[in-house]
């Protein structure tokens, strides 16, 4: 089942999202990239990154969400966006960085697919990417609990389809063959929210989406109270009344 992206739901959190770009992008050491591409580019937040560490490159974004990429034509109007699947899109001869920032976990197959992509760049490029490491958090983990447990349990009876992420090693020895150099690191950051309403919002724009896909409107309201008290339990308020979303990612950049 294809779940349609909404631009604006994930742009609610666009500073916390875009904060991993931010770091992934520090440590790739491509200085003068001909053509670099954003996978799976969202809204455009990534991509603009590129654009202005690399305004002498050609700069253009990738995602198979058309509401994502309307969004991304909108904010940069002078940059080619392109509809298309990462795990079949195949990077122009030139192409000397890749760039991903949370797209890969959405990849079937992603391992297979980074080699690949990997294996297609030239001497002096990169692949950089980072994956949300966060499906043992309790955001996730009472996503799984609240579908089996509610009277829709029936419609989780197949599991929703999302990549678990490799350990650093599995990572590193899947890449090294294929590198010259592979930086891998895990960040865990503490997003500040406003309590656990805020935490949900959150997940709307990701996690959730395949859940409510396959609730008809009742059900799916019924779900997200559930979720949402479930939610609540997990994330007490902190001295201020906000709440921390502890959120893990793993960083890799393989340089060729």
């Amino acid at each position: 089942m294809t779940v349609a992206w909404n631009a604006g739901q994930y742009a609610r959190f666009e500073d916390e999202r875009s904060r991993p770009a931010v770091e992934l992008l520090a440590r790739v050491p491509v200085a003068s990239p001909r053509h670099a591409v954003d996978l799976g580019c969202g809204p455009g937040n990534s991509t603009e990154l590129l654009v202005a560490r690399y305004p002498g490159a050609a700069v253009s974004g990738l995602d198979s969400s058309p509401d994502m990429l309307a969004a991304a034509r909108q904010r940069l109007p002078g940059i080619a966006f392109v509809e298309a699947d990462i795990a079949r899109w195949q990077p122009e001869p030139g192409t000397d960085l890749l760039f991903a920032n949370a797209a890969f976990q959405w990849v079937p197959d992603h391992r297979r697919v980074i080699v690949r992509l990997l294996q297609s760049l030239p001497a002096g490029g990169a692949l950089a990417f980072q994956v949300p490491d966060n499906l043992a958090e309790p955001t996730h983990a009472l996503l799984r609990e609240a579908a089996l447990e509610g009277p829709w349990k029936a419609k989780f009876a197949t599991p929703i389809e999302r990549e678990e992420v490799p350990s650093a090693r599995t990572y590193y020895d899947l890449l090294a063959p294929h590198a010259r150099n592979v930086d891998i690191w895990t960040t865990v950051y503490n997003h500040v929210l406003t309590g656990p309403d805020a935490v949900l919002e959150w997940v709307k724009g990701t996690g959730l989406r395949p859940y409510l896909a396959r609730l008809d409107g009742e059900e799916a309201k019924a779900y997200l109270v559930e979720y949402r008290r479930r939610l609540a339990r997990a994330y007490p308020p902190q001295v201020d009344g906000k709440v921390l979303l502890r959120f893990p990612r793993l960083f890799v950049v393989a340089a060729t």
